[in-house]
């Protein structure tokens, strides 16, 4: 593996199977997910009671379109509902996180009549037309401009701004709980709940945008009952479905029954609904928010214990971590990989994410310390 590949985002490292927290090359070397592939796998990779969902529903029925009731797509529509916040009703599944919001974005501008989006700075919803127009980095956006109109950016985690932007003219206020992309951002205490209060006042819809955030990483199932903030549309994905693809969003009724007419072909596909189930209804009734919680809170600890004045902030809610450095992001996670056999992501130039699987336990988390300490902090590491 050159430093070439790394950095530039190949990873060429080939991944042939999966368990727990755990990937495997085709030699048997063993990998620490502390990406969990962006947070798409929150059970680990291969967990049984999504491969036998899967492998149960694919043998009895593939696919057929969303217009026909489906037992598999009832069942995930239901517990997507019961796992969310009281007061979303109606769900709807597509096939990844920027659909998702893009939908969010269409039923909030139809229910409201009224176009105007306010977005945050260093936000990231997806890179479909819609979703790109709300997201902040230029990089993004550029080769693809014109995007859709009527976007206003405001500085994450300023209420008084946003306070200046939400207007009668506002359809929808997005924002991720905590930015993921941006940077591990959490933000002030109590911007969730004005961001509520002001849109509440303008009639405007409050979008979060939980594609990263949850499916219990943060430590409650949604990022948003940490503050307990309902919003009008909860968008989801990546940990939907335990690595499969599908997104989904679950609305209140005044959204619902304001919507014009939106639809996907493959909208909660047999296959991925019985993925859905399986992983919703694993992860409730197991608790694994309540042990992504335990083991966030170990894992800070331990880090700024170890890692001390040489990174800036070690930051975060549950298994949703961000260690900002005093050099570059991809380096470190380079590093880890070649040298350590982890897995870990950048989120921006100088901020280490990490995002393993809500199933490591205390040793697995260890292993990520003292990996993380030989490499910022090798003095501390020697000295232990």
């Amino acid at each position: 593996m050159s430093d070439h590949d790394f950095i530039s985002g190949s990873k060429p490292i080939g991944i042939e199977r999966g368990e727990g927290p755990y990937l495997y090359t085709a030699d048997g070397t063993e990998y620490l997910d502390a990406g969990a592939s962006y947070a798409c796998t929150p059970l680990g990779h291969s967990h049984p009671a999504v491969v036998e969902a899967v492998q149960e529903q694919v043998g009895k029925l593939t696919f057929v379109d969303s217009s026909y009731p489906v037992q598999s797509r009832e069942d995930a529509y239901a517990a997507l509902v019961a796992a969310t916040p009281d007061g979303l009703e109606s769900a709807w599944f597509c096939n990844s996180g920027t659909e998702a919001n893009e939908a969010a974005l269409k039923f909030a501008r139809s229910a409201t009549g009224e176009s105007k989006i306010i977005a945050a700075t260093r936000s990231f919803h997806g890179r479909t037309m819609g979703s790109l127009a709300a997201t902040w980095k230029d990089k993004y956006k550029e080769p693809f401009e014109p995007l859709a109109g009527d976007v206003e950016f405001v500085p994450y985690g300023d209420d008084e701004e946003l306070a200046a932007a939400v207007d009668d003219e506002t359809a929808a206020v997005i924002l991720e709980p905590i930015q993921g992309e941006g940077g591990i951002n959490v933000p002030p205490a109590g911007y969730l709940e004005n961001a509520r209060e002001l849109t509440d006042e303008a009639g405007a819809a409050l979008v979060f945008d939980e594609v990263q955030t949850g499916m219990g990483r943060t430590g409650e199932m949604w990022a948003c009952q940490r503050a307990g903030v309902t919003p009008d549309v909860l968008t989801t994905a990546k940990g939907l479905g335990n690595g499969l693809p599908v997104g989904g969003l679950a609305v209140r009724d005044w959204i619902a029954d304001g919507a014009a007419s939106h639809n996907a072909t493959f909208s909660g596909g047999p296959v991925v609904s019985a993925a859905v189930h399986a992983t919703v209804s694993t992860l409730v009734e197991e608790e694994w928010p309540a042990h992504a919680a335990e083991m966030g809170d170990y894992l800070v600890s331990e880090l700024e214990a170890a890692l001390g004045d040489e990174v800036r902030e070690v930051r975060g809610d549950g298994l949703l971590i961000g260690v900002e450095l005093k050099r570059g992001a991809n380096r470190v996670a380079r590093d880890l990989a070649m040298d350590h056999q982890i897995l870990a992501l950048p989120a921006g130039r100088t901020v280490l994410r990490l995002l393993p699987p809500l199933v490591i336990d205390q040793a697995e988390a260890d292993q990520l310390v003292d990996a993380l300490t030989e490499i910022v902090a090798p003095e501390a590491s020697a000295e232990s």
